[in-house]
């Protein structure tokens, strides 16, 4: 599994966002179309009838979401060895975005979970924009821009790659120079 922009790539398989687990949000793109996942978003929207394909409510990554993390996890840390089995408490669950599709049956909101602890980088996610802005423009061009995407997933080796070759990824699936 690897997170490149927006995008967590598990194998074969592309998802805007986390991996959904269980009855969780989440949102897969297939060959086929953009498939809703989790509790209270199931269905397909076929390729042929999406018009538009975005993304909101995407947390930028900033130094003052990177303090916040670590100061969660430093509380949590310490919550947990002081209060390992307190009854009633729950975890915080992870924040969401929004993936907005737009198609002939109208417009569809539909939540994935966000994979980056501390938020994208401002880059990284104008560059997922773009690609997913391009997946809508044809049967072709969308076709291309998953193998490729998936192609990748299932010969990386798993591992998340670090920025730069992340933002490269993103500008060659979407069309843009790769070097």
């Amino acid at each position: 599994m690897a997170m490149v922009g927006l995008f967590w790539i598990a194998e074969g398989d592309v998802y805007v966002g986390a991996k959904p687990s269980g009855l969780g949000p989440g949102v897969r793109l297939t060959p086929e179309g953009v498939v809703a996942l989790g509790d209270g978003q199931s269905g397909i929207h076929p390729w042929e009838d999406v018009r538009a394909l975005s993304v909101t409510d995407v947390p930028v990554k900033s130094f003052m979401r990177q303090v916040g993390a670590v100061r969660s996890l430093a509380v949590g840390t310490v919550v947990n060895l002081a209060l390992p089995m307190v009854p009633g408490r729950v975890d915080e669950a992870p924040a969401t975005m929004t993936v907005t599709v737009e198609s002939s049956g109208g417009r569809h909101e539909l939540a994935a979970y966000v994979a980056a602890a501390v938020g994208y980088s401002p880059a990284e996610t104008e560059l997922s924009r773009a690609l997913l802005s391009r997946l809508t423009e044809g049967a072709a061009t969308m076709a291309t821009t998953l193998a490729a995407m998936s192609e990748w997933g299932r010969s990386s080796g798993g591992g998340t790659p670090r920025g730069a070759e992340r933002e490269r990824l993103l500008r060659e699936w979407a069309g843009g120079s790769g070097d």
